[in-house]
C-alpha cells in the first residue's frame, strides 16, 4: 500500500526528502471528537460554498475576499459569516487573527493558492486548499516540504478521494481484480465555452474594462505582474487563462485521474507529450487536447501509459469492450488490465468493470472484503470535514494531504506544460529538470511580484 519517492535539490526546485503516501482515512481509535474548531476562510464566493458547508458547527473567526460582494454570498449556509470580521487581504487577516485560528480554508483562483497556503502554514495553521494545489511545479514541491517542516495537517479538495467508491476501487485493485493495469484514459468534454467557468473574448484581444468598485484588483492579481483588467477574469472565468488558471486539466485531472495516480503510483513520468490539440487561442487553453504520460515500471507495477483527453471530441478508445447499455459516460477513466478492464467516474468513484456480464459475475461471486474505513460523505465538502476529523484526532491523516496531493499535482502540471508548449517533454524527476528542452525549465518556477515571495527559505531548511 505504501510507495516512496525521492526528489533531489536542483537549481530550480526546493530540496525534498523521501515521502510516504498517506493511508486512506485510517481511524485513530480511542480519541473523542467534541471540540469546535476556529476557522478562517480565504475566498468566500463561488466554490467556497464547499468549505462553508464543511465547517458547519464550527466557529468562523475571520473571512477574506478581494471582492467585498462575496463576503456574504453564502451567509444563509453559515450564521457565522455575518458576524465574522471581514478583510480583503489575507495577510492582514492572518497578522491579526492567526493565534485564534485552527484551520484555514483556501478557495481562491489557482494563482493565489500558493501564497495564501504558505502564509498560513508558516504560522503553524492547518490548511484545506481547493484543487489544484498549485500553479507550478516548484510551488507544489515547496508546499509539501512546508507541511513537513511546520508539522501541520493538510488536505486538497479533490472530493472523490474521500468518497466510498474510491476505497472500493482500491480494494479491488489490491486483490488483483484487474491484474496489471498498463493503460488508463482519463477523458472529459470540458471546456464548455460561454459558461460561467470558461469564457473567451469575442474578438482576438481582451477588452480593457473598468475595475468594479467592490473588487480590489491589485490583491486579486496577487503574485502576477500588473496588467489591465478584463471582465472575463473575474469572478469565475479566470480558469481558462494561463496566467491565473490551469485550464481543464487543472480543473478536472485532480478528480478523474485521482484513482489512477493513487493506485498505480503515477508520479514520475519519464515523458509527457501533447499528441493532439485543436482550437488554440493566445494566452488561453485550447478547445481540446490529447496528452500522453509514460511511466516506467514502479516496483512490481508494469510500465503504464496514461492518456488525458479533453474537449468536445473527447472519447476514450475502448475497442468495443464497453458492453453496458447506451453510450459510454461523458467523462471518467478507463483502465485496461491484463485480467479485467474497469471504469471510474469523474470523481474516481462508482467503479465497475466495463463488460456488463463480467461485472455481474464479479458481483455474484462477492466483492473483496472492505478494508478501508468509509467516511460516508459523498458531498463536495467531504475533504473539509475529513481534515476537521484529523485535527480533532478522530482520523490519523487526510487522504489527499500534501504528501499525496503535491506529487499528484506535479504529474498534472507536467501535462499542463505539454498543453502550453506542445511537443514532447522528457522529465528527470529526481533532479526536477526537463532534459530535452532546457528552455522550458524556467516555467517550473514562475516569477512573482515583489512582496509576494514565499517559500524561498525552505531551500535551506
Amino acid at each position: 500500500m505504501t510507495s516512496r519517492r525521492q526528489f533531489i535539490k536542483s537549481s530550480t526546485c526546493a530540496t525534498l526528502g523521501a515521502f510516504t503516501l498517506p493511508r486512506i482515512s485510517i481511524a485513530n481509535s480511542g480519541i473523542s471528537a467534541n471540540s469546535r474548531l476556529n476557522v478562517a476562510l480565504i475566498g468566500c464566493g463561488n466554490v467556497a460554498h464547499q468549505a462553508i458547508e464543511g465547517v458547519t458547527g464550527h466557529n468562523i473567526v475571520a473571512i477574506v475576499d478581494v471582492d467585498s460582494k462575496m463576503h456574504l454570498k453564502y451567509q444563509d449556509r453559515h450564521p457565522g459569516l455575518a458576524k465574522a470580521p471581514k478583510y480583503e487581504d489575507f495577510r492582514v487577516m492572518l497578522d491579526k487573527h492567526w493565534q485564534e485560528i485552527d484551520l484555514v480554508c483556501i478557495s481562491t483562483p489557482d494563482h493565489t493558492h500558493f501564497p495564501a497556503t504558505m502564509d498560513a502554514i508558516q504560522r503553524g495553521l492547518h490548511v484545506n486548499v481547493q484543487k489544484p494545489l498549485a500553479h507550478n511545479i516548484w510551488q507544489a514541491r515547496t508546499l509539501r516540504k512546508a507541511a513537513q517542516h511546520y508539522k501541520v495537517h493538510t488536505n486538497m479538495n479533490n472530493q472523490g478521494h474521500a468518497f466510498d467508491g474510491f476505497r472500493t476501487f482500491r480494494e479491488w485493485y489490491e486483490t488483483d481484480v484487474f491484474g496489471q493495469i498498463t493503460e488508463v484514459t482519463c477523458y472529459d468534454k470540458f471546456p464548455r465555452w460561454g459558461t460561467p467557468w470558461f469564457k473567451r473574448p469575442a474578438s482576438g484581444e481582451l477588452t480593457k474594462d473598468q475595475v468594479p468598485a467592490h473588487l480590489n484588483y491589485d490583491l486579486w492579481l496577487g503574485p502576477v505582474e500588473d496588467r489591465h483588467y478584463s471582465g472575463l477574469f473575474h469572478p469565475q472565468s479566470w480558469r481558462g487563462f494561463y496566467e491565473f488558471g490551469t485550464g481543464t486539466i487543472g480543473d478536472i485531472f485532480c478528480h478523474i485521474a485521482d484513482a489512477a495516480v493513487f493506485n498505480l503510483d503515477l508520479y514520475e513520468p519519464v515523458s509527457v507529450e501533447r499528441e493532439d490539440v485543436y482550437g488554440e487561442f493566445p494566452g488561453m487553453i485550447p478547445d481540446g487536447v490529447r496528452i500522453r504520460f509514460d511511466f516506467k515500471a514502479r516496483g512490481n507495477k508494469a510500465p503504464c501509459t496514461l492518456y488525458w483527453v479533453n474537449g468536445p471530441k473527447a472519447e476514450p478508445d475502448v475497442d468495443g469492450l464497453w458492453t453496458w447499455p447506451g453510450r459510454i459516460p461523458a467523462n471518467g477513466a478507463i483502465y485496461k488490465g491484463t485480467k479485467a478492464n474497469a471504469y471510474t467516474n469523474m470523481r474516481s468513484s462508482e467503479p465497475r468493470l466495463i463488460n456488463k456480464d463480467a461485472m455481474r459475475a464479479f458481483k455474484e461471486a462477492g466483492y473483496p472484503e472492505e478494508k478501508y474505513q468509509r467516511l460516508g460523505d459523498g458531498s463536495g465538502s467531504a475533504p473539509v470535514r475529513e481534515i476537521i476529523r484529523v485535527i480533532q484526532g478522530e482520523l490519523k491523516e487526510a487522504g489527499s494531504d500534501f504528501e499525496y496531493s503535491a506529487p499528484f499535482t506535479e504529474t498534472m502540471l507536467l501535462g499542463l506544460l505539454a498543453v502550453k508548449n506542445g511537443g514532447k517533454i522528457e522529465w528527470d524527476a529526481a533532479n526536477c529538470r526537463i532534459t530535452n528542452r532546457p528552455e522550458l525549465n524556467d516555467q517550473l518556477k514562475e516569477p512573482v511580484r515583489k512582496g509576494w515571495e514565499y517559500g524561498e527559505d525552505l531551500r535551506r531548511a
